[in-house]
């Protein structure tokens, strides 16, 4: 008999049961939902002192690129990631499967180092796709992503004759200002290692030791290191125009959260904007902080030649009802087919020999030893939506939890939302194989599969002893508002007006938004003709619509995709029966034009010396929903570089160089020709005013 369930559910049930928090029936489940304050604790005298030129928190591939840009000009990096993986999306997440526009595909028009990342790739396979997935061009494997992206850090250090110093299993826990808050000048940080006698990292739950990561005192689980990151200073040798009383170093936001943000207590919005003519498809009137995007626990699974049997979880009944292959296919006859077909869907490996005889929407069925990597919209995503059950907390639940009190910060997550996506994540493997109901189908269409194996182990895909993914993929995370400019008094944000396909003409428009709403948004469109609209007796339903992106002269970096929901679900608990998505969602759900990362999305409010990448720039909900692929995060990590780079040589301040928009400002052209210079464009080709013919770049 498979124990893999049982090994599961047990160190699952003694975290509950350490924590009072066993899984109850789903009536009794708001009792462990409160958001309980801690106690704050005073901060310890650091075990070493670090200085560095840029200090990047969080390693993911917008950090990644950050760091690999750095190094190159020159720079002392310092890099904190929680997990031991570079890459986030593409190895610590385990979304190994590139996710990229067709017309910007075909042209590899991208920065230089995701195009180095892409070649590499295949160089260590001899092909782009070893998995042979289908909603990619390239599916790999998570701990060979981790692998290039250090060697691809080590020769950038090595070139550019900068300095990475790396500290994996790292956190921020405080962060330090100068007298008027403008800039920070220090960051405590936590690196954890294995108490003795215990077992390695990457044995735990993410839930079970998220919050003792984030603790200064040793646990009997974990041994912890004090870091306090300081300014390496300014070589004005090296930099004659450098002022070193104004910027003596940055610090990049690159963490999947936006947890610096939260920290540094910078204005930042979370969950669905309100319907305006910028975003006029968000479904609701007033902001809903705790509807955002789902996050998804990945796993890995191979195909196996004999059957194997299964333990049920004890928790699976909970998350049974939830589980679905979402919706009929024309094309999928059978329930085999269905499995087939979300297999196949990011298959990381394809063992061969391939079955080119067979297929299923255009790749090779699945044969034994090929390995797939889960993440299904209605399997192994955890879509809380709901001020009992959100992950990403709030402001005010963060201030009413102690979390913003000195020495208080755990990470600012919701622990058990985390415990209850690792469930979920394990209950769809056991649905995958062993399930017979569908929640969105008929339960004809369900069908047990046996012939399939979960791997686990530090050896497996994920190199985790629970096989889950060491970090959830985050879709959506807290997002600045940019500072006030010119057009945008209450601070710059990016909205789903500046580069949706969308057809804003449409009856659901004219029939959703009030008379003024629909008016001033179809304004905001009529891009050359926008005088025209101010006319007399002009009517908005014959408004030009403009057929591009909206162009910006600060310009620091592309970014294509649709745009794509995994919305939240509209009851509490997602899992539970008959739930639903948040209705109305989906309606910004489709094509975007390629579109532009401008340097103001990157600049907080009040903190100078701090550059966001990431998920985490000023844009809405609806327009973070297509800037969060892997291709856009390796831009705006590219053009934080720079930007910071360019700062330091010159003496001046990102924000500086925005401020006075539209006035041209030679400084910022001279940063923008920079980024182009080398290898990293910040407009696609054939952008102008003039240019509305983008039909060849629909990104599906």
């Amino acid at each position: 008999m498979n124990s893999l369930f049982r090994a599961f559910t047990t160190p699952l049930l003694a975290s509950a049961l350490l924590a009072g928090s066993v899984p109850l029936p789903i009536g009794n489940a708001q009792a462990q939902q409160s958001v309980s304050p801690q106690l704050a604790q005073g901060m310890p005298t650091p075990d070493q002192v670090v200085e560095c030129e840029l200090l990047i928190v969080g390693g993911g591939l917008a950090g990644t690129a950050a760091a690999y840009e750095s190094l190159r000009m020159g720079h002392t990096v310092c890099m904190t990631e929680l997990t031991d993986w570079v890459g986030g999306q593409i190895s610590s997440q385990g979304t190994t499967a590139l996710d990229e526009s067709r017309e910007q595909r075909r042209r590899l028009f991208y920065s230089r180092g995701y195009n180095d990342l892409r070649e590499r790739v295949e160089e260590k396979y001899g092909e782009l796709n070893p998995g042979q997935c289908w909603v990619s061009v390239s599916c790999f494997m998570p701990a060979d992503a981790n692998a290039i992206l250090m060697e691809m850090l080590a020769e950038a250090e090595r070139e550019g004759g900068g300095e990475l110093k790396w500290f994996p299993n790292t956190v921020i826990k405080e962060v330090g200002f100068n007298a008027d808050r403008s800039h920070i000048d220090t960051m405590m940080a936590i690196r954890h290692s294995p108490a003795p006698g215990t077992a390695p990292l990457n044995t735990d739950f993410l839930s079970e030791i998220i919050e003792d990561a984030y603790t200064y005192q040793d646990s009997a689980r974990l041994s912890k290191e004090i870091i306090q990151f300081v300014p390496a200073g300014i070589d004005t040798e090296r930099f004659p125009n450098a002022d070193p009383d104004r910027v003596d170093w940055f610090v990049v936001e690159a963490t999947e959260t936006g947890e610096i943000i939260a920290l540094a207590d910078v204005p930042y919005e979370l969950g669905l904007d309100p319907r305006s003519p910028h975003n006029p498809s968000s479904p609701v009137a007033q902001r809903d902080a705790y509807c955002t995007q789902g996050f998804t626990y990945t796993f890995a699974m191979e195909r196996t030649a004999e059957a194997q049997t299964f333990d049920v979880p004890e928790f699976y009944s909970i998350y049974e009802p939830y589980y679905s292959w979402e919706k009929e296919r024309p094309q999928l006859l059978t329930p085999q087919d269905h499995f087939d077909f979300v297999f196949t869907y990011r298959r990381l490996w394809s063992a061969g020999p391939r079955r080119v005889d067979e297929r299923i929407f255009g790749a090779p069925r699945p044969t034994p030893g090929d390995i797939s990597m889960q993440n299904w919209t209605w399997g192994n995503d955890y879509r809380p939506g709901t001020a009992r059950d959100n992950l990403i907390l709030t402001h005010d639940q963060l201030q009413a939890s102690g979390q913003l009190a000195p020495g208080g910060w755990l990470g600012g997550l919701r622990t058990e939302t985390l415990r209850r996506g690792e469930e979920n994540a394990i209950g769809f493997f056991y649905w995958l194989t062993t399930g017979t109901t569908d929640s969105q189908l008929d339960d004809s269409w369900k069908e047990p599969d046996p012939y399939n194996r979960y791997l686990k182990g530090l050896d497996s895909p994920m190199n985790t002893a629970h096989g889950l993914s060491k970090y959830p993929y985050i879709r959506e995370a807290r997002r600045i508002i940019g500072r006030p400019s010119s057009g945008y008094d209450n601070g710059f944000m990016i909205n789903e007006i500046d580069f949706s396909w969308n057809d804003f003409t449409s009856e659901f428009y004219q029939e959703n938004l009030d008379r003024s709403t629909f008016t001033s948004m179809r304004r905001f469109l009529a891009g050359l003709e926008t005088v025209d609209t101010f006319m007399p007796g002009a009517n908005p339903d014959e408004f030009h619509v403009r057929g591009r992106s909206r162009m910006y002269p600060d310009s620091v970096g592309i970014a294509q995709y649709a745009i794509d929901f995994h919305p939240c679900m509209r009851d509490y608990p997602p899992e539970a029966p008959g739930n639903i998505e948040r209705p109305g969602v989906r309606q910004a759900h489709g094509q975007a034009f390629p579109a532009q990362i401008p340097l103001r999305a990157l600049i907080p409010q009040r903190v100078d010396n701090m550059l966001v990448a990431s998920k985490s720039i000023a844009a809405s909900n609806i327009a973070a929903a297509a800037y969060r692929v892997h291709s856009f995060e390796w831009s705006v990590g590219a053009a934080a570089a720079h930007s910071i780079d360019f700062s330091l040589r010159n003496g001046v301040l990102p924000y500086e160089l925005v401020e006075n928009l539209p006035n041209h400002n030679p400084l910022l052209h001279a940063l923008r020709m920079e980024l182009e210079a080398s290898g990293n464009p910040t407009q696609f080709p054939d952008t102008s005013i003039f240019n509305e013919e983008w039909d060849a770049w629909k990104p599906w």
